[in-house]
């Protein structure tokens, strides 16, 4: 039976369907704490991906009658009730001489996963169908390393997986209201920059009962992304995702549903929000999740200060990429339900779509510095803090000729490093900051300004960009996580050690040298 399709107001009150799972930190409390503030394992992730032997509660009333004090007998606890997720760190070394794309296409398999049934105590959830992980500590599927990696997998023939994954994040929206961070528990009370929309446009299928599933489904998600808007005001501009500008135009932002430490970083987490002198523990902990929420853990966008963890903002930050792609949402919406024939659900959302692009324009968008920013809703001004972000607007299409050609202007000026596109101009030490480069903004670079006549400029960070990770696979038969483009190179920062598998730069190397056949000549 096909679902009717339901009107916003609607959606915006639809419960997810199941129960949302406890994360670790709530089913074993203060084990959980002990053994992550001791950072019995080098990884916090280590810990919340491990699956109980025994009960939970049973496991708690043993810890509390053995209480182990020492970081030794804590793991020695850990590893008696515990199966510990498998050590690795990504896909195998190449020990043959592939080339880069025909590397990638070996990795598809490695990267793959079976449907993932439910697993009692586990924080894994389950999934219906095959899905690729991106590698290393990255087990489980994740939201926007998704559409990256599904590029590559349809131009490398493996359009089932995507449709398989598609169907996966489908059941995910139905069960949960979301696509939550990544498939865990622990990340269910947050979404990633909303790629959902893009991807149906990676599908193959012409079924009207799934469009009209898939369809709801993303109408399902929109809605959770608005689901403030019912207590926006001018006196309380902010709830939940959505803030209400001071024109009373609707925009977005990243935001956790919790304010506690993240499961998966949970002592970093802590000793961050030591340091955040004068600030609650509890609005650090909602900053640094939204943080994570925004894909762009951690950078300069989301820190008052430019350069210091404890200042992170990220939920005063209106971002101009989470807007430039719920703006594609929402045109996504009109185009499916005027496809499907409901004239009301198109004419809403191409409404709504205009709305959003006129609040774009007017405050994100800085023509004197010829570049989209992030805007500051408490302090009502945009953010200094040039970064990759302002090539999303061109990327979705919601720029106008002018703006585009301004962007390419800063790009050149700014942004082009010799490996490809820089993250910001700031280094700070932060992953998402200068001199990382990461794959999935140079396509999203690259995409945006091809679609604007800038060939030339796009072409040349393809270039830039599949050298560096030509030359890295060619050192060290790995593909990896993000790179540093100013000394092309291996990238660094962050709260773990650099991954290689790796999704997202296997996804966009091979729609890269798809797209620029010339470029793929000896890799």
């Amino acid at each position: 039976m096909i679902r009717r399709l339901l009107p916003l107001a609607a959606l915006l009150c639809v419960a997810a369907t199941d129960p949302e799972p406890q994360s670790p930190a709530q089913l074993f409390g203060p084990l959980f704490d002990a053994v992550q503030m001791a950072q019995v394992f080098p990884d916090g992730k280590t810990f919340v991906d491990a699956v109980p032997k025994e009960d939970p509660a049973a496991i708690l009333a043993a810890y509390r009658k053995a209480m182990p004090q020492t970081r030794e007998a804590l793991k020695t606890f850990v590893e008696a009730h515990f199966t510990l997720p498998a050590a690795g760190n990504g896909a195998p070394a190449s020990q043959e001489k592939l080339g880069l794309r025909a590397h990638v296409q070996a990795l598809w398999p490695v990267l793959s996963r079976p449907a993932q049934p439910p697993e009692p105590g586990s924080s894994a959830l389950p999934l219906p169908a095959p899905y690729v992980v991106p590698g290393g500590r990255f087990r489980e599927i994740y939201y926007w390393d998704s559409y990256f990696t599904m590029l590559g997998l349809k131009v490398d023939g493996q359009q089932a997986m995507v449709e398989h994954m598609l169907d996966d994040f489908v059941s995910l929206i139905q069960r949960y209201g979301h696509i939550p961070n990544g498939t865990r528990s622990y990340y269910l009370s947050r979404a990633q920059p909303p790629f959902f929309a893009l991807m149906l446009d990676l599908s193959d299928a012409r079924d009207p009962a799934v469009l009209r599933t898939r369809l709801a489904a993303l109408r399902s998600e929109y809605g959770y992304w608005m689901r403030g808007e019912g207590c926006v005001t001018a006196t309380q501009p902010a709830c939940e995702h959505v803030v209400r500008m001071a024109d009373g135009s609707l925009l977005n932002r990243y935001w956790d549903a919790r304010e506690t430490p993240r499961d998966e970083s949970y002592r970093e987490d802590v000793n961050t929000a030591k340091t955040a002198t004068g600030r609650p523990a509890a609005a650090v902990y909602r900053d640094l999740r939204a943080g994570a929420e925004s894909g762009w853990d951690y950078s300069s966008r989301w820190l008052s200060d430019g350069k210091t963890l404890a200042t992170v903002h990220t939920t005063d930050i209106v971002p101009v990429d989470l807007n430039s792609l719920i703006w594609a949402m929402e045109r996504g919406i009109a185009q499916r339900c005027a496809t499907l024939g409901d004239r009301g659900c198109a004419a809403d959302f191409t409404a709504r779509a205009a709305r959003r692009h006129a609040a774009i324009d007017r405050y994100l968008w800085l023509g004197a510095q010829q570049r989209y920013a992030d805007y500051d809703w408490r302090q009502q001004h945009a953010t200094p803090v040039l970064s990759a972000a302002t090539l999303f607007p061109l990327f979705v299409g919601t720029a106008s000729g002018a703006q585009a050609n301004a962007v390419a202007a800063t790009v050149r000026a700014r942004l082009m490093a010799p490996g490809g596109l820089r993250t910001t101009g700031n280094r700070t030490g932060q992953q998402w900051d200068t001199p990382n480069g990461w794959a999935p903004l140079q396509w999203v670079a690259i995409d945006g300004l091809a679609g604007y006549g800038q060939r030339d400029l796009a072409r040349d960070l393809a270039e830039r960009w599949l050298t560096v990770v030509d030359g890295a696979y060619r050192a060290t038969g790995k593909m990896l996580e993000k790179y540093d483009v100013e000394e092309q190179v291996p990238g660094g920062g962050g709260e773990y050690p650099l991954q290689d598998g790796f999704g997202w730069t296997n996804g966009v190397a091979s729609a890269l040298l798809e797209r620029y056949p010339a470029l793929a000549k000896d890799r």
